[in-house]
């Protein structure tokens, strides 16, 4: 077997992936291929993902310095981690500081909407700096202690020696974010455990990530001692910088928030590279209404999980039979609520055969739809096959999402394990032996008895929330679909000797 570096690529060339399958190089790759170049396979598709040589050295320059801050944060007092936290969090609450990152963030915005793409989850606002600040000192409060005992009973005492089970950091930890800003204050959170972080965030974001970056985040390290490595954003806007960073087999874990598909195929190809990844692509809750449902308590659980768009915002609405034509006037009246402040009135997508519980006129009746490119006059009301359960609407000012109705409420579960990305689960009953049922019939990590938006790592866990895993592709080891600091840590086992003679 002989192997070599590749330079260049011929049109035609067969590209095996998957054992058994394999991609064409076409003209345009072939031609744009030069001298240091990488390229990828996604694992699931059979697209040939071209890294060009500049790319791949700006992130090898950003991983280099991680691995060489690694060194240094893994050693450092807590006392030194916990004056960065202090510090950032301190910058970002300074209110001309702020100015600079609003901005920045004008322009992205601009620069979004002039492209004709959403703007929903890019926009800073006084919330967003709050939550920011809030949760980096929070980091400063509850800095999770490194290089001890995971716990007291993790210590195996023998007659003349013992081991213990420690915590230790994991190493780097490189993050693709979509665009929103915010994440580059939650990705920090990697030092609380001792570990180092790489950072790429969506075109449409790196002006205001910049922005924090060098109005908060480098002055924070520099007050703490610690090197810019430990926390590093990579300046380019290229996608390619996702492929390059997640194939680099020096990262411990990497972690993917996105689209769907952008998602799968960056963690396909950190799996084809060996890296450890934990994704969560496809978003969108499900709740469920059953016959003991509570009227009011449907009404705002409905109302309060289509607030705004983020990926636990409520997606389909499930209703058993025997209260579907009382509750579908109340779910379309508490989704119009949500809409109040936006277009006014909700989109909704009914799954065929389901028509039937439609107020009269629905089907046929226009309305205003706020989207990212813009306005238009769409129906209140449309058909969607049962395939389609699984989509995500990605809306902007008006709240969709899709209604079903089954026979009962082991219908409704049936059809969250076939067709949802198995990630939010709600039910609302009165019965305590169906919410019993519910949360061993369905297959979700997020399981709850009213509004779906509970489900965010600082809101429910007062720990900011690095990243949210579904069980679309399996379950996780040993861990919540919650991924935050505290939890980017690996176990190593500690002997204490009593006697110098001991032997086997």
């Amino acid at each position: 077997m002989t192997h070599g570096t590749l330079d260049h690529l011929t049109a035609g060339t067969l590209v095996p992936f998957g054992g058994d399958r394999y991609a064409v190089v076409d003209e345009a790759l072939a031609a744009a291929f030069a001298p240091g170049d990488a390229l990828h396979v996604d694992p699931g598709t059979g697209a040939l993902l071209h890294v060009p040589a500049a790319v791949r050295r700006v992130v090898a320059e950003q991983v280099d310095a991680a691995v060489a801050a690694f060194g240094v944060v893994r050693a450092a007092p807590r006392a030194t981690i916990e004056a960065f936290f202090t510090a950032f969090a301190d910058r970002l609450a300074d209110d001309a500081v702020w100015a600079g990152i609003r901005a920045a963030n004008a322009a992205d915005v601009e620069r979004a909407r002039s492209a004709g793409r959403t703007t929903t989850r890019l926009t800073v606002s006084d919330r967003m700096r709050a939550d920011m600040v809030d949760g980096l000192r929070e980091w400063a409060g509850i800095l999770a202690a490194r290089d001890s005992s995971v716990s007291a009973g993790e210590r195996v005492r023998h007659a003349d020696w013992e081991v213990e089970i420690q915590a230790a950091p994991l190493g780097v930890v490189a993050f693709v974010f979509e665009g929103r800003p915010n994440v580059f204050a939650d990705a920090a959170g990697v030092l609380a455990t001792g570990n180092t972080a790489v950072l790429r965030i969506g075109g449409d974001a790196l002006g205001t990530a910049e922005a924090i970056r060098d109005g908060a985040l480098r002055p924070a390290l520099a007050a703490a001692g610690l090197p810019e490595g430990a926390v590093s954003l990579l300046p380019v806007r290229d996608r390619s910088a996702g492929w390059a960073l997640f194939s680099d087999s020096r990262l411990a874990l990497a972690v993917a928030r996105g689209s769907g598909p952008a998602v799968a195929q960056l963690s396909g190809v950190a799996r084809s590279a060996g890296v450890p990844v934990s994704a969560h692509g496809t978003g969108g809750a499900w709740l469920v209404a059953d016959s003991a449902a509570d009227v009011d308590r449907f009404a705002g659980a409905v109302r309060h999980s289509l607030d705004r768009k983020v990926c636990n915002t409520l997606n389909v609405a499930v209703l058993v039979a025997d209260r579907a034509h009382e509750l579908v006037p109340v779910l379309l009246a508490a989704a119009d609520e949500a809409a109040a402040t936006g277009s006014g009135t909700a989109r909704v997508h009914v799954v065929e055969g389901s028509e039937g519980v439609l107020p009269d006129g629905e089907l046929t009746r226009r309305i205003t739809v706020h989207r990212a490119d813009g306005v238009h006059t769409e129906p209140r009301a449309s058909l969607l096959p049962v395939e389609r359960l699984g989509q995500e609407w990605e809306w902007e000012d008006t709240p969709e999402l899709t209604l079903v109705v089954v026979p009962d409420l082991a219908a409704a579960a049936d059809l969250f394990n076939r067709w949802s990305p198995r990630f939010v689960a709600s039910l609302i009953s009165e019965d305590a032996a169906a919410h019993a049922w519910f949360r061993d019939a369905v297959d979700a990590p997020f399981v709850g008895d009213g509004f779906t938006r509970w489900v965010d790592g600082q809101y429910a866990l007062a720990q900011p929330e690095l990243g949210l895993s579904n069980w679309e592709h399996g379950r996780l080891l040993a861990r919540a679909g919650i991924l935050t600091g505290a939890d980017l840590t690996t176990r190593r086992v500690f002997a204490h000797h009593d006697s110098a003679q001991q032997h086997r």
